[in-house]
Formats: C-alpha cells, sequence, structure tokens
C-alpha cells in the first residue's frame, strides 16, 4: 500500500500552535487507499504545543513577539524528510496555509491574516526531494 505523510492535526492530534487539532472529512477513505504517516513538523523541530504563533518573513520563521525560530523549523522538516524516506512516501496531505506544511499558500508574516503565495518549510524540503504537496482542501485530488 503507498504511504502517505499527514499533517498530524488533520487527523484530530492536538498539535497545533494553538493546542488544538483540524481533523478532516475523508480520513476513512484515505486509510483505504493509503498507509498514513502521522507528522508534525513543528513537534519534531523541538517546538512545545500550545506554542506562539509564526510565520515566514523573508526566510526566516518568527513567532508573533519576533523571536526567530527559524532552526526549530528547517530542524522538524528535515526530520519529516527523513521519516518520509525511511517510510518510501512519495506523497503528503498538509494543513494548508502553515509555516510549515502550507503549499501554495501561507501567510504573510504580518499576523494579520493576509495571504501570499508560497510554501513551507517542510512543504518546500520535500518538494525539492520530488514528493507530491497537497493542502487538505485537495483531498478529493489524491484519492
Amino acid at each position: 500500500m503507498e504511504k502517505l505523510l499527514i499533517s498530524a492535526c488533520l487527523l484530530g492530534v492536538s498539535c497545533r500552535y494553538d493546542g488544538k487539532s483540524k481533523p478532516v472529512s475523508g480520513i476513512e477513505k484515505l486509510m483505504e487507499k493509503y498507509e498514513l504517516v502521522p507528522v508534525c513538523a513543528e513537534i519534531f523541530g523541538g517546538l512545545p504545543t500550545p506554542r506562539i504563533p509564526a510565520e515566514i518573513s523573508g526566510e526566516k520563521v518568527l513567532t508573533k513577539d519576533g523571536k526567530d525560530v527559524t532552526a526549530e523549523y528547517i530542524k522538524g522538516a528535515e526530520e519529516v524528510l527523513r521519516l518520509g524516506k525511511i517510510f518510501g512516501a512519495k506523497k503528503a496531505l498538509f494543513k494548508e496555509k502553515s509555516p510549515s506544511c502550507g503549499s501554495g499558500i501561507i501567510h504573510n508574516g504580518k499576523f494579520d491574516g493576509g495571504l501570499v503565495p508560497g510554501f513551507g518549510k517542510t512543504a518546500a524540503l520535500l518538494l525539492e526531494n520530488g514528493f507530491e504537496i497537497f493542502g487538505e482542501s485537495q483531498i478529493d485530488e489524491i484519492l
């Protein structure tokens, strides 16, 4: 069965910055087609749950109070890539707009709800390594 990396928060794991999850419908159908490998790059990078919200600003990832957490996001991205390779995954279903998992559109770095074209640190690293990345609104595309 094909492996699929999936943001753990989409499965109902309370690992988001706000200590909550964002479960999506269709997980049962995904499990019929894929072996799901839950990941959370922020946790893998050593960040706590809950945590201060962070957004990408230029090349850095900064928290709302100005702390640079780029190293933690990069470490988490590298760990997700490592797990993806171990499991032989080639696809990922990630939380949209996230500074880790966002694919195509992310928050603008101003903490005002604005969005800009771009990729989170984990999504970008996986793309560079040949993975296909999907956001949760694209679940039907991978089914």
